[in-house]
């Protein structure tokens, strides 16, 4: 089931499981059903409080479907594409094994997340490959974006902290 939100072409996904005695069975990505291609899938651990972004290339820029395949996430998700009604807005999420929940995050978002418990695997299926030259993070705590993480003490890389603010990004832009 693919839930639409009020942010162009950025939508929810309810996966399909298949459960018995066993265990399950999880259909993540079927392009027929959301139109993209996926050439390049990734996937990241990371341990509780972490926070890994906001990251975006400014350049070949990728749309990204986000899946937990073990924890749980606060997602975000912000609209960094000029002529949008929601640029500059932010979209929030929990995404986890649990509930079986994916956002497919279009190209022109900077897009993050924060672990929630104390094992998290994330996989990523990107519409482009990464072009490490064009990479650059928005700071996960800029005071425009006034993004409500739920854990106030993360854990957050030396890029991460480093980095530009959202004004700044748009300046550059």
């Amino acid at each position: 089931m693919i839930t639409r939100t009020k942010f162009k072409d950025l939508f929810i996904i309810k996966n399909k499981s298949f459960n018995d005695k066993r265990g399950y069975f999880k259909e993540l990505v079927r392009e027929n059903r959301i139109n993209k291609k996926f050439p390049f899938l990734v996937m990241s651990y990371s341990r509780k409080n972490v926070i890994r972004g906001l990251h975006l290339q400014t350049k070949d820029s990728q749309g990204k479907f986000v899946t937990v395949i073990k924890g749980k996430i606060f997602d975000v998700a912000v609209d960094l594409r000029k002529d949008s009604k929601t640029f500059g807005k932010s979209y929030t999420c929990v995404l986890s094994e649990k509930n079986s929940k994916s956002i497919f995050i279009p190209p022109g978002f900077a897009h993050g997340f924060q672990t929630l418990e104390n094992e998290n695997y994330i996989v990523y299926s990107c519409t482009r490959y990464r072009n490490k030259k064009s990479e650059t993070s928005i700071n996960f705590n800029d005071k425009y974006l006034a993004i409500n993480w739920p854990i106030k003490k993360p854990i957050v890389s030396k890029k991460d902290k480093d980095a530009i603010s959202f004004l700044d990004f748009n300046k550059n832009k």
